[in-house]
């Protein structure tokens, strides 16, 4: 998702296939995520299922390599289906709707951290949020999929939204949103193609999501405190046969342990 509009500009042992053809080399060379020198691989076992795992890696001349054990994450409550990020279109699967229960699939950049926190320990970009941040998920709003502030926008332009950004004011104390970044699907920000798509922590072990990723708080502060904007990471979610099927195309590592 583009964090944009009223703020402005608002994914140890393992190692990667390494192509061994030159043909295999020059493709890679010409991914869009080709200079990424960090990732976070989420894998699923299918297209419909909302668990999944999750592992970080860092590349080297030498390829991709772990830099921790891979995680429980939950995503949509529907599984996933393919977004709109640095991939190319696929021609088979679901593919990434408003309000369909769905994480979108594919390869993202990553955009802003935000939280409830004046600061927190990341190289990110930071943005805290107030109560009167919300994301825009209204079809056929002029501010679909980025975050506003209402002080800015009026209220008028954000009362039907249902992702208020400081869920522990608007939700019963909810922290979710407490700590989460920015995956950049729909950039262009699409009318009714997917929105408001974060990483956050979960609300409960094993409980999905409406399209984003979860995770325990520990592997957030993790997450946050590796990420490095200089290094371009990249977030990556697949089910698994499309991982097995694009894995080498896409120049991409090996998780150590797979769903």
């Amino acid at each position: 998702m583009l964090l944009a509009g009223i703020l402005g500009s608002m994914g140890l042992a393992g190692c990667s296939h390494a192509p061994s053809a030159s043909s295999d080399t020059s493709a890679a060379a010409a991914l869009p995520w080709a200079d990424a020198g960090q990732l976070v691989l989420v894998l699923t076992a299918g297209w419909d299922d909302n668990q999944g795992r999750l592992q970080t890696f860092e590349r080297s001349a030498d390829g991709w390599r772990a830099t921790a054990d891979s995680t429980a994450i939950t995503i949509g409550r529907n599984g996933a289906a393919w977004g709109i990020g640095l991939h190319p279109q696929q021609a088979d699967g679901p593919r990434k709707q408003e309000g369909d229960g769905r994480a979108p699939a594919g390869v993202f950049e990553l955009g802003p951290a935000f939280g409830y926190a004046s600061t927190v320990a990341t190289a990110l970009d930071y943005q805290p949020m107030a109560d009167s941040h919300y994301c825009v998920d209204v079809v056929g709003s002029p501010l679909y999929n980025q975050i506003v502030d209402s002080r800015v926008t009026g209220a008028a332009a954000v009362k039907d939204s249902t992702e208020p950004m400081r869920r522990d004011l608007h939700a019963d104390g909810d922290q979710r949103y407490r700590e989460g970044f920015v995956i950049r699907h729909n950039p262009d920000n699409l009318d009714g193609q997917g929105s408001c798509i974060f990483a956050h922590l979960w609300k409960a072990p094993g409980e999905p999501t409406a399209g984003c990723t979860a995770m325990p708080a520990a592997v957030m502060d993790r997450l946050l405190g590796w990420l490095q904007p200089q290094r371009r990471p990249v977030f990556v979610l697949l089910p698994q046969a499309e991982y097995q099927r694009l894995q080498a195309a896409w120049n991409l590592p090996t998780m150590t342990v797979q769903p």
